[in-house]
């Protein structure tokens, strides 16, 4: 370092240069002086309604940028992203928690300091649990260092870290030292050479391969390695739900979301009829095989993640995923002849008819007619995200939703962090009236950093996703007018959408105006729902009962 900064500048900075350029958060005392170093620096500080909130666009944020970063005080916010750190880490999204802390000096004088759970380190061991790294900076001669460490696991493993900040040390300085580069991970070899020949000695022999992309080809930021890929080879490829629009799925190689009896039955065929599925950053989850209705043969199958690899039944440790793809292409794999793959079908709008109610079926065929080439959808989990599997994402890396995780409240905060990384992008929020309640009210962050998603309130009267599991009235909910929460907001306009023609007059209406944020409470019978929907909550209710 060429001159001496001080704790917090030091870790603002390191953020910088990961391209890190906006920080989500609450303030609270212990966190108020790392708070005040960032708004003196080149970093924007969004700070949103709640902390969940933070955590959630901190979360997107780091999917559509690469590395995210949720800023928090000590118990009462640290432990609010709890669980969206719990997201974070079993989607493999790069989140940077920072946490203040009550100060080291402080600590021996007064034990019982408010927003203390047990320990001053309980916090501490929560998100050791949580993350994939974690540092207490409770040293500035060992602070660089340890930030750097940090910082550099969360690039490197793709998972969420935590770095907390006793108050007393943001502004002590840093001890100089000469930071090094961090090793790359690399395979050994001779073991890529052997588990190179051996897939594609078997890619070659296998008469209908189809390659099966998942979320790590986006994490991992290898999309032009698989469209290489793809162009090289002309193998059909289909993608897991959280790894929808890793690609255009326009692409005519594509066939949309392979999700086993969730999905398109055509899909299903094709995948399952494959003698080499060849599975690319893949996720083996419940809901990414359709409830474990997916049907992978292992000794038909080559599955390459960040973990290792594995061919057929046997596997090989010290290959990188990135080498892996290298080889791949560069491996001598025999271009194939077209084949005809049921391509993800193109969207029509349907033709309105004026009074008719609408049905689930009828909003996603006209909210997918609606999507541009700068349209991001983002969706929360139930019906909202199963019916937008359909939807044919016209760009890569343009639809996102939790489907392992499943956490409710992810989409209207995550429009904020979508938009903050990507203000280019227009968000399309397909939300639940339930979902809506957790967090709905980031549309008051979203209003006053002048942001225009369009967010579409699924108002089925409750949770209705798990009504066909097991119902009650547990499952019910206030009723909410959503159309006039603009009205409390001083900003945004709202429409109450009961019917075809209404629809048709509100999206057309929020598409054309691009200076405003739009939310649709679109009324839907508390019975219907999504053809994906119904045998997802069929396999899930034999569970429960």
């Amino acid at each position: 370092m060429s001159k001496q900064v001080k704790v917090g500048e030091y870790l603002i900075n390191k953020l910088y240069e990961r391209g890190v350029r906006h920080v989500f958060g609450v303030p609270g005392d212990y966190a108020l002086g790392f708070f005040k170093e960032l708004e003196k620096s080149r970093l924007e500080l969004i700070n949103t309604s709640d902390e969940q909130g933070a955590g959630f666009a901190a979360d997107a944020y780091a999917r559509v940028k690469g590395l995210g970063v949720v800023c928090i005080t000590y118990g009462v916010g640290g432990l609010k992203v709890a669980n969206t750190t719990a997201q974070a880490f079993a989607e493999k999204s790069p989140v940077v928690v920072i946490s203040g802390a009550p100060g080291l000096k402080e600590r021996t004088k007064n034990p019982l300091l408010h927003h203390k759970v047990r320990e001053f380190d309980t916090q501490y061991k929560v998100f050791r649990e949580l993350t994939m790294d974690s540092a207490l900076i409770d040293d500035p001669e060992t602070a660089a260092p340890e930030i750097d460490r940090v910082l550099d696991s969360a690039v490197k493993y793709k998972r969420p870290v935590y770095i907390e900040i006793p108050r007393d040390m943001v502004s002590l300085p840093v001890k100089p030292y000469k930071a090094r580069r961090p090793e790359a991970a690399g395979s050994e070899t001779e073991t890529l050479e052997e588990a190179i020949g051996e897939v594609v000695a078997i890619i070659n022999k296998s008469r209908k391969p189809v390659i099966i992309a998942g979320v790590e080809i986006h994490r991992f930021g290898l999309q032009d390695r698989l469209l290489e890929l793809l162009g090289k080879t002309n193998i059909p490829l289909a993608t897991t739900i959280l790894g929808k629009s890793v690609i255009s799925e326009t692409h005519p190689l594509c066939m949309g979301v392979y999700e086993g009896a969730m999905g398109r039955e055509a899909v299903r065929q094709y995948v399952e009829s494959s003698d080499c599925m060849i599975l690319l950053g893949t996720f083996m989850t419940d809901v990414n095989l359709g409830i474990y209705t997916a049907n992978i043969d292992r000794a038909h199958s080559i599955c390459a993640t960040s973990e290792g690899i594995a061919i057929r039944h046997h596997a090989y440790e010290e290959v990188s995923i990135h080498d892996f793809m290298d080889g791949l292409l560069k491996g001598g794999i025999k271009r194939r002849k077209n084949a005809r793959i049921p391509n993800p079908p193109l969207p029509k709008r349907p033709k309105p008819v004026k009074g008719k109610k609408i049905s689930v079926s009828y909003l996603f065929k006209t909210l997918n007619s609606c999507l541009g080439e700068k349209t991001v959808v983002i969706a929360d989990p139930g019906d909202a995200m199963l019916g937008a599997l359909d939807m044919v994402i016209q760009m890569e890396t343009e639809f996102l939703c939790p489907a392992y995780y499943c956490s409710l409240g992810f989409a209207v905060p995550a429009s904020l962090g979508v938009q903050m990384a990507r203000p280019d992008l227009r968000p399309l929020v397909l939300v639940g009236d339930g979902a809506f309640q957790m967090t709905g009210m980031e549309l008051s962050t979203i209003a006053r950093f002048g942001q225009n998603p369009i967010v579409v309130v699924f108002n089925n009267e409750g949770y209705g996703t798990e009504r066909p599991m097991l119902d009650g009235t547990f499952n019910d909910i206030h009723p909410w007018r959503h159309s006039r929460i603009p009205g409390v907001l001083n900003k945004g306009v709202g429409f109450d959408v009961h019917t075809e023609d209404e629809l048709q007059e509100a999206l057309a209406t929020a598409i054309k105006d691009t200076k405003n944020f739009y939310i649709l409470d679109v009324h839907l019978d508390k019975a219907d729902r999504s053809e994906a929907h119904k045998r997802l909550t069929t396999a899930l209710s034999e569970r429960v009962r």
